[in-house]
């Protein structure tokens, strides 16, 4: 959410146009925070939806100077998941594949197997050999994810974070078979 509202602060600075609309999209993100997600269990298009909503508004911030793919693979409409657990290694993406990277790449893949329940998430993005984006807050939101998924999803996932040559590759998949 802060950086969320960096982001709004930089486009009001800039006296954007995009403003309206991305505090259109903020309320959006809110909403899903506040009411949609204080369930046990949302669709998983819900999440989606949410991740769409807060790329949308990074690219307001950054514009053409990152590219950023998502790919979406089967029906997220007929799968739950636990509220929030995918968008910090988006959120992570963003904040450590941008600014002091060379023609930033971000690429989200989610992928459901209807046979077998699996759904994966992928991310990879670039990142700087010299990483300067740390602050006192960093490292909060993956740790927070690997004890969510812990106790949500004991046995039902595997997560795989890798940071080798200026990539950074999070690898997530979650059995969500009831």
């Amino acid at each position: 959410m802060f950086n969320v509202l960096n982001n709004l602060v930089a486009l009001a600075r800039k006296k954007s146009d995009d403003l309206e609309p991305a505090i259109i999209n903020l309320s959006q993100l809110m909403r899903y925070m506040l009411y949609e997600s204080d369930d046990n269990k949302v669709l998983l298009s819900k999440e989606v939806d949410y991740i769409q909503s807060f790329i949308n508004l990074q690219m307001l911030r950054f514009g053409s100077n990152v590219k950023v793919n998502i790919d979406i693979q089967g029906d997220t409409n007929m799968y739950t998941i636990e509220p929030m657990l995918l968008i910090p290694f988006v959120e992570n993406a963003f904040k450590h594949g941008t600014g002091m990277v060379e023609n930033p790449i971000i690429d989200i893949l989610l992928t459901i197997d209807s046979e077998t329940n699996l759904m994966r998430f992928k991310v990879y993005n670039t990142v700087s050999p010299l990483d300067v984006s740390k602050d006192d807050s960093s490292g909060i939101g993956i740790s927070n994810v690997i004890r969510r998924l812990a106790i949500l999803y004991p046995a039902k996932h595997n997560l795989d974070i890798v940071n080798e040559n200026n990539i950074f590759t999070v690898d997530l998949s979650i059995n969500l078979s009831n």
